[in-house]
């Protein structure tokens, strides 16, 4: 939101913004002519996968030797900007949680033979990779979980479903959070990697959601499915919730870097039509009220970009603490709300027509206080730092 900055970032280097023009000019053409096809099946062409795989968008933050980058977290955060500049949510493909989320999880807890065999094709966009956390009885309480895995000599056997898995229809393959050990709580907890082609693997058709239209979203069923003992992560069961817990405030991150791009975006598209826009024989942007509406929106989202750029280099220097990432997501989701609401309203009945991007933007953002932990959640988290 640079044309509306008091504050000057200084969070990228030159290679960041060539980075940015680069990104640019790939969701010019080969995502926003898409989007609307894209809304309508539920899903993201395969196709587009690969595309953004060969032009090296996908999986930036794992080393070469895998496929990826070695690209630092503010190449990911730039992503997520230039998404919801283009008025695509930065979770809204499915990319995000499958390069920033599955990737780094595999990198730190897979053995060599599931990196050998699943990061090189993620990042080329060959394979599509889903997390199963969420179950119809179990969401921000992973204690809840009911999908198990029961040891039967070298295998585990596989049985439950999972609810609003990302990426679940087209995933080649699922990190499933299961309970090893039922009777131990969230010590029972493992990571286990399913592939899509295991017998007793079925998947739902993509769900009808009022938010993310075009994220392939599913439901995830496991009947007796076998995989080997070495489909675990980590070396040994039981740390399935400790290894979740690592990675969450990059995640939370993530959702906070796309919360506060899209409140900038919703902005500056709602600056520039209310400018155009006539009524009572005079511009919108004339009447007082409209005014005062931009400038605390304008003023909410410059103290909310000064603290998430802090905390994007937080994060590319390992220093991200979870109540930080709790308070990134929890504040930027808010704002998020607030800022889309208040520019919706200035786009008057255009504001609902699906054609504007403000009513996507505004659908979306509903979302946004709900996954990765509700900003309930996020609230407890900070308080127990009290």
């Amino acid at each position: 939101m640079a044309i509306h900055s008091v504050v000057e970032r200084d969070l990228y280097e030159p290679e960041h913004e060539q980075f940015r023009d680069s990104l640019r000019t790939f969701i010019k053409r080969e995502i926003a002519p898409n989007l609307e096809r894209w809304e309508q099946q539920g899903h993201v062409d395969r196709e587009a996968w690969r595309k953004a795989g060969a032009a090296g968008f996908l999986c930036m933050g794992i080393p070469q030797a895998w496929g990826g980058a070695g690209a630092d977290y503010r190449f990911c955060a730039l992503l997520r900007e230039e998404m919801a500049r283009a008025g695509v949510s930065g979770t809204a493909l499915g990319m995000g949680l499958h390069s920033d989320v599955i990737a780094p999880f595999l990198l730190r807890y897979g053995t060599e033979a599931m990196k050998e065999t699943w990061l090189p094709r993620m990042a080329r966009g060959e394979a599509i990779a889903s997390i199963g956390m969420t179950e119809p009885g179990a969401g921000s309480d992973l204690q809840a979980v009911r999908t198990t895995a029961r040891r039967d000599g070298g295998e585990y056997v596989i049985n439950g479903s999972k609810i609003f898995i990302t990426n679940g229809w087209q995933c080649d393959f699922v990190l499933l959070v299961v309970k090893t050990d039922p009777a131990a709580g969230s010590k029972g907890l493992s990571l286990v990697l399913v592939e899509a082609d295991r017998p007793g693997f079925t998947k739902g058709a993509p769900l009808k959601k009022l938010s993310l239209r075009m994220e392939d979203t599913s439901e995830l069923f496991f009947q007796d499915v076998r995989v080997p003992v070495s489909n675990l992560l980590g070396t040994e069961e039981g740390r399935g919730f400790s290894q979740l817990m690592g990675e969450l405030p990059w995640e939370r991150l993530q959702i906070a870097i796309s919360a506060q791009s899209a409140a900038e975006a919703a902005l500056e598209w709602t600056i520039d039509y209310v400018k155009q826009r006539q009524v009572f024989g005079k511009a919108v942007m004339d009447l007082q009220n409209t005014r005062f509406k931009l400038a605390e929106c304008a003023t909410q989202i410059q103290i909310g970009r000064v603290f998430i750029d802090r905390c994007i280099a937080l994060a590319a220097e390992g220093k991200l603490n979870n109540a930080t990432a709790a308070m990134a997501k929890l504040w930027c989701t808010e704002l998020q709300g607030r800022v889309t609401d208040e520019c919706l309203q200035l786009h008057g009945g255009y504001g609902i027509m699906w054609d504007y991007p403000i009513a996507r933007a505004y659908a979306d953002a509903r979302v946004q206080r709900i996954y990765a932990g509700t900003n309930e959640i996020m609230k407890e988290i900070i308080a127990r730092t009290f």
